[in-house]
């Protein structure tokens, strides 16, 4: 269940322009172009145990952590849920949803309770069409940031790959 806002309007804008500064996603945007950002995107406070979303759910926006953890679940192919990662302060969920209409690959959960700034893709295609050099930046930072996670994600496989001879 969400909570209800603690903090102000302007409160909240300064925390989300705070916040994304330090996010490798919005890397190269100055401070009038994160003003922009930030008035696109949504504040919200979760509580422990909130579902985000479910694997298969329909994605349409990203989310960054501002405090707290969130767990990335995947179903397992003997049952069961996994955890396969946990997300703290500073990291994002769910990039490829902005771009594509996949379903989502996995479940993602609060740990405990998380403060979280979303991006929805409707917001991102405003972006895009209303600040065009704004969107290929953070293009880029997606770009990036799914590149960083495929080498990642290959490196782990290898590792459970039986050697070519």
């Amino acid at each position: 269940m969400k909570k209800t806002q603690s903090k102000s309007e302007k409160e909240i804008k300064e925390t989300i322009i705070d916040s994304l500064i330090y996010s490798p996603l919005f890397d190269g945007l100055i401070e009038n172009e994160l003003k922009i950002v930030a008035d696109h995107m949504d504040y919200s406070e979760i509580e422990t145990g909130y579902i985000l979303f479910r694997e298969g759910d329909r994605g349409d926006s990203v989310c960054f952590v501002l405090e707290g953890v969130v767990d990335i679940i995947k179903e397992s192919s003997i049952g069961g849920e996994v955890v396969i990662a946990s997300l703290p302060k500073g990291r994002s969920i769910g990039e490829m949803s902005v771009i594509d209409n996949f379903p989502r690959s996995a479940t993602a959960k609060a740990r405990r309770e998380t403060t979280l700034l979303t991006l929805t893709q409707k917001n991102f295609d405003e972006i895009l069409k209303n600040h065009p050099e704004i969107g290929i930046k953070i293009l880029k930072g997606i770009s990036r940031l799914l590149s960083l996670n495929l080498r990642k994600t290959s490196s782990r496989l290898a590792d459970y790959l039986l050697p070519v001879s």
